[in-house]
């Protein structure tokens, strides 16, 4: 099973990102082989509009069953559940502490958006 976390860093250490489809980068945690893949995102940093559904299509082709982050707008939140990936939104300061939360099932899955469209 493969988790998605939004982030600006490359280790399991780094900021977890509070925007989704703004993060820079992804990190894509693979809870079997305890690895971890980095996808980058910077394309849509200064993307007019789109930026949201363009993250989650990057998540979703990246075989994602789960995304973690701090914030989901709906666009994005619409395609990630289109795509039967499952969303949690976590204020944890770092991804290794939002994956330390996930494991535990302290995450609640989020049921809407939690943010409005172009929230930057």
């Amino acid at each position: 099973m493969k988790i998605a976390f939004s982030t600006s860093g490359n280790t399991l250490d780094a900021a977890l990102d509070t925007r989704f489809g703004r993060a820079p980068r992804f990190l894509i945690y693979d809870l079997d082989s305890k690895t971890f893949d980095m996808v980058d995102n910077q394309q849509n940093l200064d993307a007019a509009q789109g930026a949201g559904i363009q993250s989650a299509e990057t998540v979703a082709r990246q075989g994602a069953n789960a995304l973690v982050s701090g914030h989901c707008g709906p666009k994005a939140f619409r395609v990630l559940q289109a795509a039967g990936i499952k969303i949690y939104t976590s204020d944890a300061a770092t991804v290794s502490d939002a994956l330390e939360k996930y494991i535990s099932g302290i995450l609640a899955e989020a049921g809407s958006a939690d943010v409005e469209g172009h929230w930057v």
